[in-house]
């Protein structure tokens, strides 16, 4: 069954989701940017904060291409004791050099999972090497929120496209971008490993807002309607 990943921007709302049985609690600060991190010691004592079962991934931030940066802040991310690190894959840069790098990261036993962004376009054959790297899953999500949300720039069949490029290499699978509650059931027949949300469970669906536990259950609904 497809996962929910929740973002959160803060111990309190890394509570108020583990409350209510969310799969993945992901740590970002959306007001940063698409995959803004938080800083390295909030993350740690968001760990430390949570059950120990608690399933929990973190971002980088929105950092450029470059193994100077990529690198360092991948392993400052993963010394805080996240299940997986997440690193967006933006326009531009040394794509090249970074998976390279992060390979000898990934060897070492670090999570990774990449970020590609539907509305940069990416080119699905770079699955392949982030596999060959190492990396423990794809995520497929959106750069620029103003331009709606997956499922407008992307079509399912494309979606499933990836969903099953990432399965065949034996990765997980991850989509968000704006999600809606009306998108699950679609989404979910994709056969994705997880859903992320962030602007879906906040207040008046605004992704930098504070979390709305009645927002967080409307979701959680669909998922159990799914079940019968």
């Amino acid at each position: 069954m497809t996962a929910m990943l929740a973002s959160v921007n803060s111990l309190a709302e890394a509570l108020l989701v583990e409350a209510a049985a969310v799969d993945i609690i992901d740590l970002k600060q959306p007001a940063r940017g698409a995959l803004g991190a938080l800083d390295v010691a909030e993350v740690a004592e968001i760990v430390r904060r949570l059950q120990p079962g608690s399933c929990v991934s973190a971002t980088i931030g929105d950092l450029p291409m470059q193994p100077e940066l990529v690198l360092p802040a991948v392993q400052a991310m993963a010394a805080t004791g996240v299940n997986y690190v997440k690193i967006g894959f933006f326009p531009g840069g040394d794509w090249l050099a970074c998976v390279e790098g992060l390979q000898a990261i990934a060897a070492r036993g670090v999570a990774l999972v990449a970020v590609l962004f539907a509305d940069t376009r990416p080119d699905f054959a770079m699955i392949d090497a982030l596999a060959q790297a190492g990396f423990r899953g794809v995520m497929l999500d959106t750069a620029n929120k103003q331009l709606g949300s997956l499922t407008r720039l992307m079509t399912l069949d494309e979606l499933q496209l990836f969903v099953d490029r990432v399965a065949g290499l034996g990765l997980l699978s991850g989509l968000a971008g704006s999600l809606r509650a009306d998108d699950v059931a679609g989404l979910v027949q994709l056969g994705p490993d997880y859903l992320g949300f962030r602007g879906a469970l906040c207040r008046e669906h605004s992704r930098t807002a504070q979390l709305d536990v009645g927002q967080i259950d409307i979701i959680r609904q669909h998922w159990r309607a799914l079940a019968y």
